[in-house]
């Protein structure tokens, strides 16, 4: 059996039941999405993927026009975990200070004495939107990555933790480019996924405004706590996969490389060799099996399996590969060299050894 990741803030390395705990966690989830799903109409896909960052400890990019309700999703969200909300409007002026927090000078009018007190800032609550990230220089853009990697504040030297579970959800205009400042491919493979938000269906837009015009107060009912959520994630980071599983998963991955030599057993595909002129790093494959193992909890699966992989494929990859100047010229996107990628590399099929692994991991 691979090694399981090792996992400092997890809540036990295994549960007692682990069956039992995986038929709660399903529960938890299906209940959850009801309640999500009396506020938000359609968008499943968009709600499933942003479960699967929180309950796999990862972050997510979310890019959509204005108007398609991400700030209502994730307040939803929120209030269904029964976690803290906050809602940063990233602008040019916007300083690190302004998101992490700052210290100021107290005086003990008793003595004198004067003191630093740390004041937190914004970023120290459960879940983070992260509006319009694009729209804030490169420095303040780096002190919330840091957040998002380290998991804890720096100031003065001293180190102050951010609660758990912490989720940031940053989001990106697609339309207007003037005046930005694009993530770096280094900070954008921070995130796990990239989300991408399409306008809803007529039926759904129906439903939307039909529900916009009634004064009908929706009550969210709270599904899981914070001991909840996390009891979830170690579930989701310690649940086995099969070897023939993560090599597929580094086929996907390695095939993306153009700049490394052609391997003879994953020949590259033509559409990577014309339209990329980089793959995604190890960060992918890693985040590959991870989304795939929440992907089989939630899906009532009882084992990791291909399909999982090319399930949370495109959200993995897409912003994870860089396009060159052909691709543009062509209108070449990232979607369509993962697909590609997907239809041209075939599922890994299990050895023997394999197969006892997978046999093991059901008993």
């Amino acid at each position: 059996m691979p090694a399981t990741p090792h996992n400092p803030d997890s809540l036990a390395a295994n549960p007692a039941d682990p069956q039992a705990a995986l038929e709660q966690a399903r529960r938890d989830y299906h209940n959850l999405r009801e309640q999500i799903s009396r506020v938000i109409v359609g968008q499943d896909e968009v709600v499933d993927q942003m479960l699967s960052c929180i309950f796999s400890r990862g972050h997510a990019l979310v890019v959509g026009v204005p108007g398609l309700a991400k700030t209502l999703l994730i307040s939803t969200i929120a209030r269904s975990l029964s976690l803290d909300f906050a809602r940063i409007q990233f602008t040019p002026d916007l300083m690190p200070s302004d998101i992490t927090g700052t210290e100021v000078i107290e005086e003990d009018k008793s003595t004198g004495k004067r003191s630093l007190r740390f004041v937190q800032g914004p970023i120290f609550s459960n879940i983070i939107l992260a509006d319009e990230i694009n729209r804030t220089p490169p420095k303040t853009q780096a002190a919330l990555l840091e957040a998002m990697q380290e998991r804890h504040v720096t100031t003065g030297g001293t180190q102050h933790d951010l609660p758990k579970p912490f989720f940031v959800l940053a989001t990106q205009n697609p339309i207007e480019q003037e005046g930005t400042y694009p993530l770096p491919e280094a900070q954008l493979d921070r995130f796990m996924f990239q989300i991408l938000i399409n306008y809803p269906s007529a039926d759904e837009e129906m439903e939307i405004v039909r529900r916009s015009s009634t004064k009908d107060e929706v009550t969210i009912t709270p599904t899981l706590d914070p001991a909840g959520i996390q009891r979830v994630q170690n579930l989701v980071w310690h649940m086995p996969v099969a070897d023939h599983i993560i090599r597929y998963a580094l086929r996907l991955v390695r095939a993306t490389r153009v700049r490394e030599e052609n391997d003879p057993d994953n020949p590259r595909p033509a559409i990577v060799r014309d339209y990329l002129s980089w793959g995604a790093g190890p960060r992918a494959s890693e985040n590959l099996v991870l989304a795939a193992k929440a992907r089989a909890i939630f899906t009532d699966s009882d084992r990791v399996t291909c399909q999982h992989i090319r399930d949370v494929a495109l959200p993995v990859l897409r912003h994870r590969i860089l396009m060159n100047f052909n691709a543009e010229a062509d209108q070449i996107t990232p979607d369509n060299v993962i697909t590609k990628l997907l239809e041209e590399i075939p599922e890994s099929k299990p050895s023997t050894d394999d197969q006892k692994q997978m046999d093991s991991m059901l008993r």
